[in-house]
């Protein structure tokens, strides 16, 4: 398959040049930083199916990096996966995880690589994904793409890694890369940056460009930084927001960017109102949250118990997928139309129809459901439409989280992000616990949500959720960011074939012991 060779020949190349250069590079040099994360890369990706090919350009990029004389970037030497979602200049593809793309070589890169580029980060290659970002089928398994296959959860081989920015999470978690991109929705960083035990931040729609990112929602989608700490995201959202003329929603990204990193500070949560929602349902989990709600208290935080979800769940449910629907025709056909000659599908009814005449390698598993319900939609300016986004954001903003932080006088929300994780299942698809956090809220809102670890449910991780007002992004971070250097809770995979293998369980599930 194209993909392992691209994948193959780039790690073996970066393999013999380790071995005939090994320790001729000082340890904080891009070149050793990126050798590195393709040594990493090349040893775990086998079992995980994280990252779909690596740029065989890296080593270039890295030493290029390290010629240079003035002064570098503040994310020097970073090595970072991006989504195959988001275009990246060089050979690789940008597939979505699908065949259907897997001749979209644009030679371009999104206005958020070139600023990652421009910071000093050296882009490694495309992460695995959902396929097309978990928008195609109501009946999917997270993580799968038919060009990279099965992404699987590094703490439980068998269990789902979440999606979709699965391979971004993954790759994190697994200590391939200090950081990767995602894109997010409505949970698509969030989830599984918390089910694989790292920091996720969807920021506010509209601080980071999707010029060039394959869409989904105009009014919803943003890509995120998805990493091993809080201070690494705010790094590199001071790299990646800011204005894109190509994008509207980003008009105003200049005038309210700041430096993130400015407010993290151990003492942020001291003297701040938080308001507590619970609703996960999952009880490892809510014994976990309420730990980390006692050490937001320790940190001086004032906990406000809020009882009531805001808005109306139910209906803010239904107006977004008539929005997510539509929009995703009418920016999918946008998108499509400016590929290359090399790209046959233009349209989301040619995708449509490449899957049904590639079926056996693109629906082995599941369908395209929701394709062909977005393919029947009539167009933005349709009532249903129109009236839908105005409900859905009404509920989740105005009368959803606005009004919770004016009501409540507090400055964010925390919950659980989501319960632990669920096994891979072919057979009957995601089949996830239900309950989670108000991380839909946000998504729909369009207002900024962070994810930290938060602990562990019998050895799986699970994060607890920041969320806050529209472009209050550095704000959430900060308070992220205190949790986190009190709490210490994130912890390294151990790449078990499933938990019930574990030191923990296994001795729980063979026979009692006779008296």
């Amino acid at each position: 398959m194209i993909r392992h060779l691209i994948l193959g020949s780039a790690l073996a190349l970066s393999a013999t040049a380790a071995l005939s250069q090994q320790g001729g590079n000082p340890v904080n040099s891009a070149e050793s930083r990126t050798r590195a994360a393709l040594a990493k890369i090349e040893e775990l990706n086998p079992r995980l199916n994280a990252v779909i090919a690596v740029d065989p350009t890296a080593l270039d990029q890295a030493r290029s990096l390290d010629r240079q004389r003035r002064a570098r970037g503040p994310l020097f030497g970073m090595p970072i996966l991006i989504k195959d979602n988001i275009e990246t200049a060089g050979p690789l593809p940008t597939t979505a995880g699908s065949l259907a793309l897997a001749n979209n070589v644009t030679n371009r890169d999104a206005p958020l690589v070139a600023r990652l580029r421009a910071a000093g980060a050296v882009i490694m290659g495309k992460a695995n994904l959902s396929e097309w970002a978990n928008i195609r089928s109501s009946d999917s398994i997270s993580g799968w793409s038919a060009v990279g296959g099965q992404v699987r959860n590094p703490y439980a081989l068998n269990r789902n890694p979440c999606g979709s920015s699965s391979g971004s999470a993954v790759a994190v978690a697994a200590g391939m890369v200090p950081a990767a991109i995602g894109t997010e929705t409505d949970g698509s960083i969030t989830c599984p940056a918390a089910i694989n035990g790292i920091v996720g931040f969807k920021p506010t729609v509209g601080f980071v460009s999707r010029t060039h990112v394959v869409p989904i929602s105009h009014s919803q989608d943003t890509p995120g930084p998805m990493t091993t700490t809080v201070r690494d995201a705010a790094l590199i959202m001071n790299a990646i927001a800011g204005t894109d003329p190509a994008d509207s929603a980003t008009a105003e990204a200049d005038r309210r960017r700041t430096d993130f990193t400015a407010g993290l500070t151990p003492d942020a949560l001291r003297g701040v109102r938080i308001g507590v929602m619970r609703f996960s349902g999952a009880p490892g989990t809510d014994a976990v949250y309420e730990e980390a709600l006692g050490v937001l208290r320790a940190q001086g935080a004032t906990l406000v118990d809020i009882a009531e979800f805001g808005g109306d769940r139910a209906a803010i449910g239904r107006n977004e997928i008539i929005v997510l629907l539509a929009e995703l025709k009418h920016d999918m056909n946008a998108y499509l139309a400016t590929l290359p000659a090399a790209v046959r599908t233009r349209t989301l009814a040619d995708v449509i129809a490449f899957n049904r005449a590639n079926a056996g390698r693109e629906m082995p598993l599941f369908t395209q459901d929701l394709f062909e319900r977005a393919e029947a939609t009539t167009g933005l300016m349709q009532f249903e439409y129109r009236n839908a986004r105005a409900e859905a954001r009404r509920l989740a903003g105005r009368e959803g989280i606005d009004r919770l932080l004016q009501t409540h006088n507090v400055v964010a929300l925390v919950s659980p992000t989501r319960p632990a994780a669920w096994l891979i299942d072919a057979v009957h698809g995601d089949t996830s616990p239900g309950g989670g956090s108000a991380g839909g809220l946000a998504a729909v809102a369009g207002y900024p949500h962070l994810t930290v670890p938060m602990g562990q449910v019998r050895g799986l991780p699970v994060g607890l959720s920041f969320m806050g007002a529209g472009w209050d992004d550095a704000r959430i971070l900060a308070l992220g960011y205190a949790y986190e250097q009190a709490s210490h809770k994130r912890f390294e995979p151990r790449l078990l074939p499933s938990i019930e293998e574990s030191d923990a369980v296994a001795p729980h599930l063979r026979p009692a012991a006779r008296p």
